[in-house]
């Protein structure tokens, strides 16, 4: 049995930092199983954060500069972590940070170059596992639904909350998976106002009460009624949401409270409409998982039919970096890691490039 040993990198759209995580994955009676070994959360500074926040706005020839200058900065970091863990590293698996999804116009980028990755830290390097299912015609996202189908089909529905809510469940034989809206994001944008990154445990939110004209226009936005397969990201935070935020002249804990209630409502909605059987179990994962008011709201939106399962911390902040982990073992393996029934494209594939260093 063979024991494949990858380091997965994951910088999500909520922009907290860089999540690394070994983990040792192997195949055993054609179940994939896991384990994660050893784990590192890197924080932006805050020249970074501006620096990855503001990069969708870049001219092309400054954008692929800082593509390179953070694919080294990423090398590093994975270089360091497995030196001073004395780790043994077969590949990493990089997700890069999106800058641009727009897979209606056939485009999606991850800053973070692989070449670069894999020359600093001196390992090969698998990454930007996005761009072909785009050009398959897909949304090329989510992508973690391949991980929920081969480590955690137990579970009738998997939710991650990160900077971006995204679910994948079974229907008719199939995993269907897409991005529901809204989480973190919209939350951290609130916090960071007052020079918060984040509202520890959703402390600030539960002493608010609901701006019902802010809760309405959220709930009437578009996105929420196109049909799945669908993915958004950053562009249509920055374009849709930020204008009512803005917009919204109350107090942080109010703005904070009438967000998670938009969350958790247009969670609950999905769930509901999808779920198939009298009782079912809901895995969250993500930062959003530490969000204790959120949990516990969610909870009454989706009681009696529906029962959240919170596990472990290190697999709530660390799932999506195993997730890619195991897509860059698919994809070496040459096994399909992107699902057509989850973006909409026009062939399952394995996805993802690869790089060896220099």
């Amino acid at each position: 049995m063979k024991i494949h040993k990858v380091l997965g990198l994951m910088s999500g759209t909520s922009l907290d930092g860089l999540d690394l995580a070994y983990c040792h994955i192997w195949k055993k009676y054609d179940l994939w199983k896991f384990k994660i070994i050893e784990t590192r959360a890197v924080s932006y500074d805050n020249e970074m954060r501006a620096r990855l926040k503001n990069s969708i706005a870049l001219p092309a020839d400054e954008l692929l500069i800082f593509h390179n200058t953070y694919g080294s900065w990423l090398g590093q970091q994975a270089k360091e972590f497995i030196e001073e863990k004395d780790l043994d590293v077969d590949i990493i698996a990089s997700h890069g940070h999106t800058t641009h999804h727009q897979p209606q116009q056939g485009v999606t980028f991850q800053n973070g170059s692989g070449q670069h990755i894999a020359n600093v830290s001196r390992y090969k390097t698998v990454c930007d596992f996005r761009t072909n299912d785009v050009a398959l015609g897909g949304e090329g996202a989510p992508l973690a639904p391949i991980g929920d189908q081969l480590f955690f089909r137990k579970y009738d529905f998997c939710l991650n909350l990160g900077g971006i809510s995204n679910v994948s469940f079974e229907y008719e034989g199939k995993r269907i998976a897409y991005d529901i809206g809204l989480a973190n994001m919209i939350l951290n944008h609130i916090t960071q106002k007052i020079g918060l990154s984040y509202d520890n445990e959703g402390m600030l939110a539960g002493k608010g009460v609901i701006n019902t004209d802010m809760l309405r226009q959220l709930n009437e936005l578009s996105y929420y009624k196109l049909p799945y397969p669908k993915s958004t990201g950053y562009e249509w935070f920055v374009e849709k949401v930020v204008p009512i935020v803005n917009a919204t002249k109350d107090s942080t804990e109010n703005l904070l409270h009438t967000a998670i209630h938009h969350i958790c409502e247009q969670v609950a909605l999905q769930i509901k409409r999808n779920a198939s059987k009298d009782h079912s179990t809901l895995l969250v994962t993500g930062g959003g998982a530490l969000n204790s008011f959120m949990m516990e709201l969610l909870q009454s939106y989706l009681e009696p039919m529906v029962s959240l399962v919170i596990p472990e911390k290190i697999l709530i902040e660390y799932k999506e970096a195993l997730v890619f982990a195991l897509m860059g073992i698919l994809r070496i393996e040459q096994e399909i890691n992107v699902l057509k029934s989850v973006t909409g494209a026009s062939q399952d594939s394995s996805s993802g490039v690869v790089y060896l260093p220099a």
